[in-house]
């Protein structure tokens, strides 16, 4: 077999994988050399790289899906092979043959192998060949409704709607009955389209509350392949994995040898080359079925990683150079237990809307590891994937492990953008995920629990929210021998949290110690040390540490283990009711990108009528009519890039809407 080596690598990512890549080039000895938007022009992965070419705007079509750039920038550095991380690229197979074309050696499977994964129904197809077990379903031609209605039909409800082409949870829709399968399946194909260029859907019978299991392969170019044993990715949202670890807790070593067996075939039997994962959905009865290839490094491969001591971007390395892999089956040993949970730039408690903006604090702790790209000062921006950071936890135990990651989210500061680390926090501290219980339907089901704050440690923020808004505000000095107000009358302070106006009293007691009268409960509160950043405070008789940032009248705090978004409303003067949805305007939810227009100036709209589709962060958010009318303005045109809050549209509402 002919050797490959090469010297220098380019990474043709962004952010954390690029860091990781590089890591393990420099490592085995490696050059390296980093692309970038102008969107990351600041980047860590940018200054750390050995060279760095800036590739285009801020969008990932001018930018990190530019083949002809990448390639360019390959060229001028000097790079004789590319890794293209996840995302992207990595599973593109005109981009592994662009690269072989251009004598790049790409650090991934053969453009042949990508091909024929990346198509949903053709791998579905070659597996039921090599005799993988399959999920029954339809992978046909007619993508007619007709046509598809019919074959849903012929499979029974539920079924799952799932783009050829798709990846990311993006083109998925579950279907529950004949009656939603229309609505559902231009759903699917219309975000498949944006997606991926290809609104081409296969059918499959939905499996009950399955667990995601999926199973990590290294294959050489000499014939030799290996498993590392599985991962359980159960615990999703939208169909996106949220917490992965390994080994499953539903897998015994039995299961673990039949389905390794299962994936080793399959990737023989197609001659794959590096580092692959095979996808699969287990039932409550031991049945797995085949979902789908991955023809890259997965997210979570450091769970694996953990559990076997090997470096897995290290052996794509050797095996894209051309070396064999020095590792036999029987060598592979599993030790512990791993974790990881992925750290998201997104509200949870309002859909997992994507979020982005100015991280104004970030720190971690140093007990847990943690891939990232972050540091305080750094922009969040909208063009790419919502994830900010991986934790990842490694213990003898799974309950250890599970309590290491825990306390590590605790400890973590994210200040400035909303993310999802206390909703991390409620899935790990759960007792369904505690027991090892948790399936795909875990999320859906506990939502209630996981979403809902303690109403306790609220109140505690809101206290403390309000004592460090008095506190800090502008033109109140304390005299280091005097530290008093000059009366002691309530002071009312009115904060917004989560979209919601909360009122306080609070009454001075010297010092900084005050009286915090919230709905319903009385607080003590007394600021024991207040510096830039921190804070020390006394609540009730139990005693805490938090960190803060104000920019006017906004504040982001952590404490009690998570983090807190207030705006001071005190001073502010009083808006109109319904403001947002009886005045006629729509605004944009958030930073993205217009997909799709579905009306025109002058169209007559019905209140909950879609009006326009966003995109950020892959996701795709539907905007709707606030109120019955006739549409006055509209402002967006597709593929034009709004900021949150920009009025999109405005609707004359109907004088009989505004009488009733």
């Amino acid at each position: 077999m002919t050797a490959t080596p090469f010297h220098k690598v380019l990474i043709a990512n962004r952010g954390e994988i690029a860091l990781r890549v590089m890591r393990s080039a420099k490592a085995l000895g490696l050059r390296t050399v980093a692309v970038y938007s102008t969107a990351d022009a600041q980047s860590r992965h940018v200054r750390e790289a050995d060279q760095a070419v800036c590739i285009g705007e801020a969008l990932p079509a001018q930018s990190y899906l530019n083949i002809a750039a990448i390639l360019d920038a390959a060229r001028r550095t000097g790079a004789d092979a590319v890794h293209p991380g996840y995302g992207f690229l990595a599973e593109n197979a005109q981009f592994a043959q662009a690269c072989a074309d251009a004598g790049l050696v790409f650090i991934g499977p053969s453009p042949q192998a990508i091909l024929h994964m990346g198509n949903k129904a053709g791998a579905k197809q070659l597996m039921m060949n090599a005799g993988v077990p399959c999920i029954p379903g339809y992978q046909g031609e007619d993508q007619s409704a007709a046509g598809l209605q019919r074959a849903a039909h012929a499979i029974g409800y539920p079924v799952m709607i799932k783009a050829t082409a798709g990846g990311g949870g993006r083109g998925m829709r579950l279907v529950h009955s004949a009656e939603a399968f229309a609505e559902l399946l231009q759903s699917a194909q219309s975000e498949a389209q944006n997606a991926f260029g290809d609104a081409t859907v296969i059918l499959e019978k939905a499996v009950k509350e399955p667990r995601h299991i999926e199973i990590q392969i290294l294959a050489d170019r000499h014939g030799h392949a290996i498993h590392l044993g599985e991962r359980d990715c159960s615990v999703q949202r939208r169909h996106q994995k949220l917490i992965e670890e390994a080994p499953s807790p539903a897998v015994d070593p039995a299961l673990r040898e039949r389905m390794g067996a299962v994936a080793l075939s399959a990737a023989k039997a197609m001659g794959y080359e590096g580092a692959g994962t095979l996808e699969f959905l287990l039932d409550a009865h031991g049945q797995f079925f085949f979902m789908e290839m991955n023809t890259r490094l997965q997210v979570e491969h450091p769970v694996t990683e953990a559990i076997t001591g090997l470096d897995l971007v290290a052996l794509q390395l050797r095996i894209a150079a051309g070396e064999p892999l020095a590792l036999q089956q029987a060598d592979v040993q599993f030790q512990g237990h791993a974790i990881e949970v992925r750290l998201c730039a997104e509200d949870a408690e309002q859909g997992f809307m994507p979020q982005s903006g100015r991280l104004r604090h970030w720190a971690v702790p140093a007990h847990v590891r943690v891939e990232h790209a972050l540091a305080s000062g750094a922009d969040i921006p909208p063009y790419y994937d919502a994830m900010m950071a991986k934790f990842i936890s490694h213990g003898e135990s799974r309950e250890q492990a599970r309590r290491q990651l825990f306390q590590g989210l605790q400890d973590t500061v994210v200040l400035g953008v909303t993310s999802n680390q206390a909703f991390l926090s409620a899935c790990l501290a759960h007792p369904v995920f505690a027991a090892g219980e948790a399936t795909t339907a875990f999320i859906d089901q506990h939502s209630a629990d996981l979403l809902l704050p303690s109403p306790d440690l609220q109140q505690q923020a809101l206290a403390l929210a309000a004592v460090l808004m008095l506190e800090t505000a502008e033109g109140v000095h304390w005299q280091a021998d005097q530290r008093r107000w000059q009366h002691r009358l309530p002071i009312s302070v009115r904060l917004s949290l989560g979209g919601h106006t909360h009122s306080l009293s609070l009454q001075h007691l010297g010092q900084r110690h005050y009286q915090v009268l919230a709905p319903g409960e009385q607080l003590s509160l007394n600021l024991l040390d207040l510096q830039a950043a921190q804070a020390r405070f006394d609540c009730n008789g139990v005693q805490s540490s938090a960190t803060w940032v104000r920019d006017g009248d906004q504040l982001w705090l952590h404490a009690m283990g998570q983090a807190w978004s207030f705006t001071d409303l005190t001073r502010a003067a009083s808006q109109r009711q319904h403001q947002g949805s009886s005045d006629g305007q729509v605004r944009a939810s958030m930073n993205g990108r217009v997909v799709a227009v579905m009306v025109a100036v002058g169209d007559q709209v019905q209140q909950g009528q879609t009006l326009l589709t966003l995109e950020a962060m892959k996701m795709e958010h539907l905007h709707l009519a606030p109120a019955t009318g006739r549409v006055k303005t509209l402002s967006v045109a597709v593929g034009e890039q709004v900021p949150a809050s920009r009025v999109v549209l405005e609707i004359e509402i109907d004088p009989t809407e505004v009488a009733s």
